[in-house]
């Protein structure tokens, strides 16, 4: 068989299936032995539940741990399904106490229980330390073993906690320096450690830290432990005493989680959680139909509009034409103004306070983008058909563009402010609104210059 370092993964995955299909047990774990877990971790992301379970029994146990801990997790719910209940709670024992979280947000509430009652003592205080944190806090996803220092010590006694800890602190790279409160007077690196003499204090070496309260937003929390590019980031309770340290793996994590939702929202869809080919077609199905029946019932108003200008169309048949050229170019403008700004959102660049400045920037941006393409729609509608029509369409080209860079800019803005994820206002609920505000205006216009 052809090495596993330069296979292709589709093949790899057709080999598989078809070894799973044959019941050639012998044969696939022959082909799984020699797998890394990083080449196996998008190999079940392709399979089926079952396949996944069957799969996972023939790996050997360092490789199998080490798979199912780089699995998201929704996928080690749907495994710890297929398992017997003394290897389920073996492997939620082997996760780090921050990465259970994410599992028990995934499986059901009395297989949670169930989980961490079968925890050793010191596993379970750590893990329900953090489920006593709010759902969306920085404080679920903070780890809890660290090494701190206090300022008075030296250099040579910080380096002993450190060896003392390697094995199970999850960062030994930034540490917090504490006062005889716990509360955070500074942070000081190893590299700044090993590079100073055994008999220098801390206090000399240590620099000032960027914290996070842990009942802070972990989206927030993460994305500012990323612009600082910070390994680690103190999280802290409201008296500044410390509670437990962000990695900026996790906060790597905690991104791609937003910001994948934050995607699939502004698509008008629910977020699936899990790789699209793992996931069951009841799913994807539920993940969609929410959204496409509200837009529905939005695109009614498109309806009445066009019912109640039903007269000018006759009048004039070849407003009709434009139609889709005006809903469309409305809708597209205001999408883009509507990612542009969650995304700033998202980076801090603004707050809902900004809202007459952004308010004034969509205005002048949609303005010019309006005067570009109206103009080009003047030319074109004249040419084609008269300079009253052109005038038509390059008005409301106008007209329509202003107005939706200014709703797409604003909605997210107003989401925040009333408390609302701003990807939920998102595409396709601009589109219907500007369709149907668009087609009034154009038709406005359009009696206006026609006479009619």
């Amino acid at each position: 068989m052809t090495s596993p370092q330069i296979q292709n993964m589709d093949d790899l995955a057709t080999t598989i299936e078809q070894l799973f299909a044959a019941r050639d047990l012998t044969a696939l774990t022959e082909v799984l032995a020699p797998l890394p877990a990083t080449d196996l971790v998008p190999l079940f992301e392709r399979l089926s539940r079952k396949q996944r379970a069957v799969i996972y029994r023939l790996l050997p146990k360092d490789s199998a741990a080490e798979v199912f801990e780089l699995l998201d997790p929704p996928l080690q719910s749907d495994l710890l399904h297929g398992l017997q209940d003394s290897e389920v709670a073996q492997l939620f024992v082997d996760l780090d106490h921050d990465d259970r979280l994410w599992l028990l947000d995934e499986v059901p509430a009395a297989l949670a229980t169930r989980l961490l009652r079968g925890l050793p003592e010191h596993e379970r205080v750590l893990t329900s330390a953090l489920l006593g944190y709010p759902q969306d806090s920085i404080g679920r996803r903070m780890s809890l073993e660290y090494v701190s220092t206090r300022a008075a010590f030296t250099v040579e006694e910080t380096m002993r906690r450190v060896r003392e800890r390697l094995q199970d602190a999850e960062t030994v790279y930034t540490i917090p320096v504490l006062d005889d409160s716990r509360h955070v007077v500074g942070i000081v690196s190893l590299r700044d450690l090993l590079s100073a003499e055994g008999d220098i204090s801390v206090a000399e070496l240590m620099k000032d830290a960027r914290t996070a309260e842990a009942a802070s937003d972990a989206e927030e929390a993460a994305r500012r432990c990323a612009d600082l590019k910070l390994l680690a980031m103190p999280i802290v309770d409201r008296e500044n005493r410390l509670v437990g340290m962000l990695t900026i793996d996790d906060a790597i994590r905690i991104l791609e989680h937003e910001e994948s939702e934050d995607a699939a929202r502004q698509g008008g869809t629910e977020p699936l959680r899990r790789p699209y080919l793992s996931t069951p077609v009841s799913t994807l199905v539920r993940s969609r139909v929410v959204w496409l029946l509200v837009l529905a019932v939005g695109a009614t108003l498109t309806v009445q509009v066009l019912s109640v200008f039903e007269a000018t169309i006759e009048q004039v048949t070849v407003l009709a034409l434009f139609v889709p050229l005006l809903i469309g170019t409305g809708g597209n403008t205001g999408n883009q103004a509507a990612t542009t700004v969650t995304r700033a959102l998202a980076l801090g660049d603004v707050k809902s306070r900004d809202f007459m400045r952004v308010l004034t920037r969509e205005l002048r941006t949609g303005g010019l983008l309006g005067l570009l393409l109206g103009t080009i729609g003047f030319t074109i509608a004249s040419i084609a058909y008269s300079v009253e029509i052109g005038l038509v369409i390059g008005l409301t080209l106008l007209c329509v563009c202003t107005l939706a860079a200014a709703v797409g800019g604003c909605m997210p803005l107003i989401a925040r402010a009333v408390k609302v994820d701003p990807a939920v206002f998102s595409n396709p609920f601009i589109s219907t609104f500007v369709d149907a505000s668009g087609l009034i205006i154009y038709f406005l216009i359009a009696r206006a210059i026609l006479g009619l």
